[in-house]
């Protein structure tokens, strides 16, 4: 793990987020379909998530130099918002370096609990 890597790649706003939140509308069992590219929530939730945890060097050194923060330990943001992020969250978005994106990105995954805390954040319906 990088020298500067947060352990803890999950931001405690997250956490916070989702004891607040009111996700009882998802029917128990069934899996909500969301469209990564038409969200983009979770990439413009928090300036403390984008965190590299688990990348390798190798994987770090992939990641172009303007979009990492100034203390190497994540992402650069814009306020709360990735700088790899394009596009208008909630209508139609794109990762900038989708291919080389860091692991907590690769992580957070449609319908999941890291989703559905970012799109609640952003006033977006969860199912």
């Amino acid at each position: 793990m990088p020298r500067n890597a947060d352990p803890h790649p999950v931001a405690s706003g997250l956490l916070a987020l989702a004891s607040a939140g009111d996700f009882s509308s998802l029917e128990e069992g069934a899996a909500p379909r969301f469209d990564c590219q038409s969200c983009g929530a979770c990439c413009s939730y928090s300036a403390e998530w984008p965190r590299f945890s688990t990348e390798d060097d190798a994987q770090l050194d992939r990641i172009p130099q303007d979009y990492v923060a100034a203390d190497e330990a994540g992402m650069r943001c814009d306020g709360v918002r990735c700088s790899a992020l394009s596009g208008e969250v909630g209508k139609s978005t794109a990762c900038g370096i989708y291919e080389v994106r860091p692991d907590v990105c690769r992580a957070c995954m449609p319908g999941g609990d890291d989703c559905l805390m970012a799109r609640h954040s952003h006033g977006l319906p969860t199912l």
